[in-house]
């Protein structure tokens, strides 16, 4: 069913990330105490493909942006970087701030809005702002997003900004179960969360929905120059569903 964009979208997201958040990381994560074996073992090896995207951790600021259960923060800070995550569930930051203190790691964690962030706080403060994993499209106006993330950096700071690939609007490249697209479709509207096919029907009926608003490449790429970026690169990454089609992307820009 199409909505329309409205002053309350972002409230519906969050009601959405806090439906039972918490135990979802807990059933397809493991308990925070097991998932910082792993990372205190070898903390590159679950940032995955994004180690290649960061020149140095010790002492480097970070702004992990819809950081979620902190999955990618974590391991940064077993590596050195300063660590602050952004994201608008409390579920997710019970999960991550346990997951950090089985690591012994030091995070810093703010839930809010992303397009809240205090800018007298942390305008001009990070040296990396880094978002992975599909947030995009949980913001219906990517310019104002991207003027976010270029007022958290300090001058020559680094966005590195992986997302689900364009070409998934128009199929269901990574099987998130989420309807097709046109590749043009400018709509705001309303769908699942990703997480939601893990669940039996009878909970999965009842979960509150996200409203989205998925973008092409060229709207993506013409944000982030038209808000003041130089881009670096743009890496295109195969679903992982299939190793024929783009699934992915990661973005690279420097204030």
């Amino acid at each position: 069913m199409e909505q329309q964009t409205s002053e309350n979208y972002r409230a519906q997201n969050k009601k959405a990330w806090e439906y039972s958040a918490y135990d979802f990381w807990m059933t397809h994560s493991g308990p925070p105490a097991e998932r910082a074996k792993e990372a205190v073992e070898n903390p590159l090896r679950m940032l995955k493909q994004f180690a290649a995207y960061f020149d140095r951790y010790e002492g480097v600021r970070v702004a992990n942006l819809c950081g979620s259960c902190g999955k990618k923060a974590v391991p940064l800070a077993l590596l050195g970087a300063e660590v602050t995550v952004f994201d608008i569930s409390e579920d997710n930051r019970r999960y991550a701030m346990e997951f950090a203190g089985a690591a012994g790691a030091d995070i810093r964690y703010e839930v809010c809005d992303v397009l809240e962030i205090d800018p007298g706080r942390y305008g001009g403060y990070f040296d990396i702002v880094f978002m992975e994993g599909g947030i995009l499209h949980y913001f219906h106006d990517i310019d104002q997003f991207m003027k976010v993330c270029h007022t958290l950096l300090k001058p020559a700071g680094k966005m590195i900004c992986s997302d689900f690939h364009p070409f998934t609007k128009i199929a269901d490249l990574l099987e998130l179960e989420q309807p097709s697209r046109g590749y043009f479709d400018t709509a705001v509207f309303e769908g699942e969360m990703a997480h939601a096919r893990f669940y039996e029907e009878p909970v999965r009926s009842r979960m509150p929905k996200c409203l989205y608003r998925k973008y092409t490449v060229s709207e993506i790429i013409n944000s982030v120059i038209g808000c003041g970026f130089a881009l670096e690169r743009f890496d295109e990454h195969p679903a992982w569903t299939n190793d024929r089609v783009p699934g992915e992307f990661t973005l690279v820009a420097r204030k």
